[in-house]
């Protein structure tokens, strides 16, 4: 593809194959590891820890390695091992996260999963999820997100309605990411919430972008912690931004809403 390219039908196809091979590889990696014996370092230094074991590394490195064999032109942004910028013919760019949720990854819970977006330039071209232990996959197509279960069903997945804060289950990872004036913004929300629930990590965009949750308040989030939640949330039928409402692919403070007019509530709240 040139710089000034876009994806057709054709291309769209054959990258979303490319990202279904890079889920099926790092999870036989992954799952070698998940509720087994294994290495913690902690990466977080005075910001408090955050863990990073072999199967954060492994499952990125191969992830890594299939792009740059497959698709020189293309760059690649990963947590664990950064970046690599492809030959210049190319706009896309691959966002990684090989375990997102590491924390939950470590103690057993299954609230994790493999983040994989791809853009073109600061456009979001198709994100994935997948969740190797639960057997579930989550994607989007041009226009739509899919949702594979464990019984290797496919259906479409899509927000619900819900107009009012009050009604709505907010979720967010947890209330000690949040530094003390982003933490009473959060309250002021969650307050109002009809149900706050913590843990979830890219899992609970998912649940939102499957109906089954109303809203998620984030901070500290980094370019591959949300690219691929991007499109996942938009095709379902939500909204995602930062806290002000500008555009959500350099990560920070973002909120997730199933319906524009909950997410509205929301960034009037957070920006105020």
């Amino acid at each position: 593809m040139t710089p000034s390219s876009k994806p057709t039908a054709a291309s769209f196809a054959s990258l979303l194959e490319t990202a279904h091979t890079l889920a099926d590889l790092s999870a036989e990696v992954i799952m070698r590891r998940f509720r087994r014996p294994i290495p913690i370092d902690d990466k977080g230094g005075p910001l408090g820890f955050d863990p990073v074991t072999a199967a954060d590394r492994d499952a990125e490195r191969v992830i890594s390695r299939h792009l740059a064999r497959h698709h020189p032109s293309h760059s690649i942004i990963g947590e664990e091992h950064g970046s690599r910028v492809g030959d210049g013919t190319s706009t896309l760019r691959w966002f990684v996260d090989p375990i997102d949720g590491t924390k939950a990854f470590i103690m057993g819970s299954p609230l994790w999963g493999t983040l994989i977006g791809l853009l073109d330039g600061e456009t979001p071209v198709l994100g994935m999820m997948n969740q190797p232990f639960t057997g579930e996959r989550v994607w989007t197509t041009r226009t739509a997100t899919q949702w594979r279960t464990a019984d290797r069903k496919t259906r479409r997945a899509r927000t619900r309605a819900c107009t009012k804060l009050e009604h709505a289950i907010l979720t967010t990872t947890g209330p000690n990411l949040f530094g003390d004036r982003d933490r009473k913004k959060f309250f002021e929300v969650s307050a109002r919430a009809r149900l706050t629930r913590y843990g979830g990590d890219c899992y609970g965009y998912c649940l939102l972008a499957g109906g089954y949750t109303d809203l998620v308040i984030e901070v500290g989030l980094k370019p591959h912690d949300v690219a691929a939640l991007i499109p996942i949330i938009e095709r379902a039928g939500g909204r995602i931004t930062t806290w002000d409402g500008g555009i959500a692919t350099n990560g920070g403070r973002i909120v997730a809403a199933g319906d524009p007019a909950l997410h509205a509530q929301a960034v009037k709240i957070l920006s105020a």
